[in-house]
């Protein structure tokens, strides 16, 4: 009976241990996941497409994208997806730039030729110094319409709760990374292990200001319910469903459609053609 026990002990130890050294590894290389970070040199002439570097003193470097608005237009600041980088984004820039808004891309420390590591208080630091330099410029909060895809969600959603736009575009944004870990890992603590949580659930009530989200019924990276949840939570959301969109090709599925309906909102327009096959309703509608 004694070496039962004792065996059964020893296995549970072992159990208990391999568990901790999982908790352990996924606390370890959870950046490595969540920020990818894909490093590359531009591949366009910079002085021609608008790449810039920002060097603020006292501040980290940050590369950005920079395609001036047209007078009187807004300026879409946009946060990239964790696999992308700003040079991914001249096509969506200068696609906005056609309709006369302007176009800011903000690149994350540790992304291309960045510097630095990414983290969620780094994108943060990243994004305050893109808007201070826009500001410089001459465009303030009443002109700039945030926009993002996928992680980059949660930045413009503290940037909003920041008070640094006036509209806001979430493409296939999630409702939390601590909600996103507990369906990948249901059997790991993950609200103990979770570094980096932009928590955009818990900050949309107190964000007013107009919110377009649009998200693929087919994503099978972020769910559409999260965007639907989302939907609910900001006081005045438009949440729109994109049929057989999937995460990575949401935007190529309804191209150039779905510009055009982003284009119209960060306008302002009071109503605007939903991209093909979508299930939205008018700009500034409230989700139920």
């Amino acid at each position: 009976m004694i070496r039962i026990k004792r065996v059964l002990m020893t296995f549970l130890a072992i159990v208990a241990l391999g568990y901790l050294g999982l908790m352990g590894l996924a606390f370890a290389v959870q950046r490595s996941i969540l920020f990818p970070a894909p490093r590359s040199a531009l591949q366009e002439p910079p002085q021609r497409l608008g790449f810039r570097r920002l060097s603020p003193p006292g501040g980290p470097v940050v590369d950005v994208l920079h395609l001036p608005a047209a007078q009187g237009q807004p300026t879409m600041v946009h946060f990239h997806g964790n696999g992308e980088q700003i040079s991914h984004l001249v096509e969506l820039g200068e696609a906005l730039h056609a309709h006369g808004l302007g176009f800011l891309a903000v690149e994350y420390p540790g992304y291309a030729t960045n510097p630095g590591t990414p983290t969620e208080q780094g994108l943060y630091q990243a994004a305050e110094v893109a808007l201070a330099d826009l500001r410089a410029s001459g465009v303030g909060p009443e002109s700039t319409v945030l926009s993002s895809r996928s992680v980059g969600g949660g930045v413009a959603v503290e940037m909003a709760k920041r008070g640094h736009g006036a509209r806001m575009v979430l493409l296939a944004p999630f409702t939390s990374v601590v909600d996103m870990a507990n369906r990948a890992f249901p059997f790991l603590p993950t609200r103990l292990l979770v570094r980096d949580r932009f928590d955009n659930a818990a900050k949309a009530p107190g964000i007013r200001i107009p919110v377009l989200i649009l998200h693929g019924d087919q994503d099978e990276i972020i769910p559409v319910e999260m965007g639907q949840r989302l939907g609910r939570l900001f006081p005045q959301a438009t949440m729109e469903t994109i049929p057989g969109a999937h995460h990575n090709d949401l935007l190529e599925q309804t191209w150039p459609a779905l510009v055009d309906r982003v284009a119209a909102f960060a306008r302002g327009g009071s109503s605007g053609a939903s991209p093909e096959g979508s299930q939205g309703k008018p700009p500034d509608a409230v989700a139920q």
